[in-house]
């Protein structure tokens, strides 16, 4: 990305305006940026475990595999999933507070003695399933976050801060070249009067 200036003080002080906001805003971006592959790496190790956690479920009540042919899938519901939002590093995240199920009245006379097991298996599935999606879908807003932040450094340290360092040198530079020849050519007119004032002394 090109720096747009001119070669004037005007320019030179937005140029240094633009890179002193830069320097400040750098650490505490490097900063965000930390935190938020933090908090990926957390996400992540939470999803997993919550995929083993099902899985020893499962491995659990491997056993019942024959009886689920008995279970009536109408039984249970999940009729809401009841959310809030929280703050990570600036990002809104999902948070899963509750479930509410559906659950058809049960006669637990006529009903499998293993009914009710089911029911709370089904509902522990259920909970660690819809958690894993949240963690999920946590990791995966915190990470599109993180690219951003990413970007935003790299632009900041290896295209912008340098961009600016650069046309301020030039410049300055410039400026100062531009100061040199006016010395230079007030000296050159002060030694030709002097030499005139000289020429004319002589002369008379």
């Amino acid at each position: 990305m090109a720096i747009k200036f001119q070669y004037n003080k005007t320019s030179l002080g937005e140029l240094d305006k633009q890179l002193k906001m830069r320097n400040r805003a750098l650490p505490t971006i490097k900063s965000k940026e930390s935190a938020l592959r933090m908090e990926v790496k957390k996400a992540k190790d939470i999803s997993t475990q919550y995929v083993e956690k099902l899985d020893a479920l499962v491995n659990e009540y491997d056993y019942m595999t024959a009886l689920w042919g008995e279970f009536d899938p109408e039984l249970l519901k999940v009729k809401d999933v009841k959310l809030s939002i929280q703050k990570i590093a600036g990002v809104r995240i999902p948070v899963l507070n509750d479930i509410v199920y559906e659950q058809k009245p049960l006669n637990l006379f006529s009903a499998p003695l293993w009914i009710t097991d089911g029911i709370a298996l089904l509902k522990d599935l259920a909970r660690l399933g819809l958690e894993r999606e949240f963690y999920l879908r946590k990791m995966e807003l915190l990470d599109r976050a993180r690219k951003k932040t990413t970007q935003k450094v790299n632009l900041y340290e290896k295209v912008q801060i340098p961009g600016y360092e650069d046309a301020i040198r030039k410049i300055k530079r410039f400026l100062e070249d531009e100061e040199n020849l006016s010395k230079s050519s007030q000296k050159i007119v002060k030694d030709r009067h002097q030499q005139e004032e000289q020429e004319r002394g002589i002369a008379v």
